[in-house]
């Protein structure tokens, strides 16, 4: 998914405060791979098959700056989509599975050699098909590499089939470490125990970062394990930091979308986090003395094997615990008093650490992570009184924190005169800031043939259709911008490098991106190579609202404008009017956007926009 990146790494106070807050213990990143992946595209390591970048996208800083502040974080890998050229033009990766393993371990190796940064697992290909020959060849290629302590995660979808290969193939068992599965609602299946993989629910959450969101983090961060043994969950997404008019709006455990004004919300499922990550580490191991509590709820023990304990538990009730998948059936929790006996070496603690959080959904006055006096045990005994929805733990580990964190700037509106020129010598990231890819990869580029005013540009790259995980439209496209807006000019300079079929478009009132990026609509504005125009109510062209001959031709800078107002639209080409007053049929709002007709190489320069509100 694309990340809205800031104009400075600095300028992110977002991500500052969050491993201070909850200790991180795996982050998981995509590997690009020039596709759609849910909220935009990110860019890969290998456009092409003689090309070899480890620059690209935020990844490699996210990863550095995650290890800045926890260097024992865990990172796994994983990707979602790759370029076309690994497929040799179909949309399936595993035709040429000596390709793609060699594709993949070189993004390991890159991480490696260009940031230092170890890759510690990798997956296949989320939520898609696996095959088992690719594994044993990726299992394979790794080890050939030196990189025979990196483990690998199968399959980033259900429990099955993958669980059934690994009982059935010894080779493949042989070669798989861990048994990844997505959204498994808590429970596992039978069969995967008897893999004696680990198991891990390898995607979760996914939820609106409201409290109820905080509640239902909560509950599967104790129940995946209580009901399904699983051992780690990982959120998606980390951070909700995308247009919010995108799919899965606040889908993170905190919210950070507005790079422009800076603003963020540490959301609960932060603190949440914290109750687990703050006070065990990896390498600690559950407890079977785990389970659900008498009346309703559910409690996990951890230990470090060398005499600390920590406790966390969980009284989410139904209705505020429901998480966005899978459908969660009913049940009952109500306040209760819970005794718990400590045994073998943990009889002799004397006092355990409490940290507590209380949802409060009738005052809309919840408290989050805040620490007791701490509990004395007798005889290795204690009680609690635990109310509905609340999450607490007791532990034996002296070193939590709630922290701090700067007060966020105020949220603002994205600026209604916007320009941007592209003139960045050494760009801190490959994309610019505030546009978000939804098809195609757009990166700033140096255009050292020309002398004049176009030396610095944006340029979109992908040349072929990648092999995709979403349905990515047939054109390129990148939106930025309000989606609020209805009256806007947007203008832009553009230069076509295809010369018979290139073309080109900036667009205003763009109403879809995502998974649902082919079916969007707006008003496009394009030029092609060919010297003709056409003005189209939807992306995929279809819709036409104008055309005629334009004189546009390739390897020639041409600047376009397009300004909508009410039901109506006009263009200018290079500072003439090339048509007025089309009829807009649809879409009265949406972000601006610039794109190509196909997957080609095309430039951009002096994109500016001036809306209205």
């Amino acid at each position: 998914m694309s990340l809205l990146v800031p104009t400075s790494p600095d300028s992110v106070v977002s991500f500052n405060a969050i491993p201070r807050l909850l200790h991180l213990h795996i982050l998981k990143v995509e590997i690009g791979g020039d596709a759609q992946t849910t909220d935009g595209t990110e860019p890969s390591h290998m456009h092409y098959e003689n090309d070899e970048n480890y620059f690209r996208g935020y990844e490699w800083w996210l990863m550095k700056e995650a290890k800045k502040r926890n260097p024992n974080i865990t990172l796994i890998s994983l990707p979602w989509a790759f370029p076309g050229w690994v497929g040799h033009g179909k949309n399936w990766p595993y035709d040429f599975p000596d390709i793609t393993a060699a594709y993949v371990v070189n993004w390991i190796l890159g991480a490696k050699q260009y940031h230092d940064l170890d890759i510690q697992y990798v997956g296949i290909w989320n939520e898609r098909n696996y095959d088992s020959k690719y594994i044993k060849l990726l299992r394979y290629t790794l080890d050939k590499s030196g990189l025979d302590t990196v483990r690998i995660i199968a399959s980033d979808s259900l429990w099955e089939p993958v669980v059934q290969s690994l009982l059935l193939d010894p080779e493949l068992s042989r070669a798989v470490d861990v048994i990844g599965a997505h959204y498994p609602g808590t429970s596992s299946v039978k069969e995967a125990l008897k893999t004696q993989k680990k198991l891990w629910s390898s995607e979760d959450y996914s939820t609106f970062n409201d409290e109820v969101g905080g509640g239902c983090w909560a509950r599967i961060l104790n129940q995946n394990y209580v009901n399904g043994l699983m051992t780690a969950t990982i959120s998606w997404n980390l951070v909700a930091s995308y247009y919010k008019d995108l799919p899965f709006s606040r889908d993170g455990l905190m919210t950070a979308e507005e790079p422009w004004s800076g603003s963020y919300v540490v959301e609960s499922p932060i603190w949440i986090t914290a109750h687990t990550t703050q006070f065990t580490q990896p390498g600690w191991s559950y407890l079977h003395t785990v389970g659900h509590l008498a009346q309703g709820g559910s409690y996990v023990a951890l230990t470090d094997g060398k005499g600390n304990l920590t406790v966390v538990i969980e009284t989410m009730t139904r209705d505020h615990s429901v998480c966005i998948r899978p459908p969660l059936p009913p049940f009952n929790v109500t306040s209760q008093n819970a005794t718990f006996h400590l045994q073998g070496s943990f009889a002799s603690i004397k006092e355990l650490q409490v940290w507590r959080s209380q949802f409060n959904f009738k005052t809309k006055k919840s408290s989050f992570f805040e620490t007791l006096t701490p509990q004395k045990l007798f005889d290795g005994s204690f009680t609690l009184e635990l109310a509905e929805d609340e999450v607490s733990t007791l532990t034996t580990m002296t070193t939590g924190q709630k922290g701090s964190y700067s007060d966020s700037p105020p949220s603002a509106r994205f600026p209604k005169v916007y320009k941007d020129h592209f003139n960045v010598r050494n760009p801190p990231f490959s994309e610019a800031p505030d546009f978000a890819e939804q098809t195609g990869v757009f990166e700033y580029y140096i255009n050292m043939t020309d002398p004049g005013p176009h030396v610095f540009t944006l340029r979109q790259v992908v040349t072929e259709r990648p092999v995709t995980w979403a349905a990515d439209a047939d054109q390129t496209i990148s939106v930025i911008g309000d989606y609020q807006w209805e009256n806007l000019t947007v203008s832009c300079d553009v230069f076509m490098e295809s010369m018979k079929a290139g073309g080109v478009f900036i667009a205003a009132r763009v109403d879809k991106g995502g998974q649902s990026v082919r079916s969007a609509k707006g008003v496009f504005f394009w030029v092609f190579a060919d010297g003709t125009y056409k003005v189209t109510n939807d992306l995929a062209g279809q819709t036409v609202l104008a055309e005629g001959l334009s004189g546009t031709r390739a390897y020639g800078w041409h600047t376009l404008s397009l300004t909508v107002e009410g039901q109506y639209a006009s263009g200018l080409l290079n500072g003439y009017p090339l048509w007025k007053n089309a009829v807009v049929l649809t879409t009265k709002n949406g972000w601006a956007a610039i794109g190509t007709h196909s997957f080609e190489l095309a430039q951009f320069d002096n994109f500016a926009v001036v809306a209205e509100y």
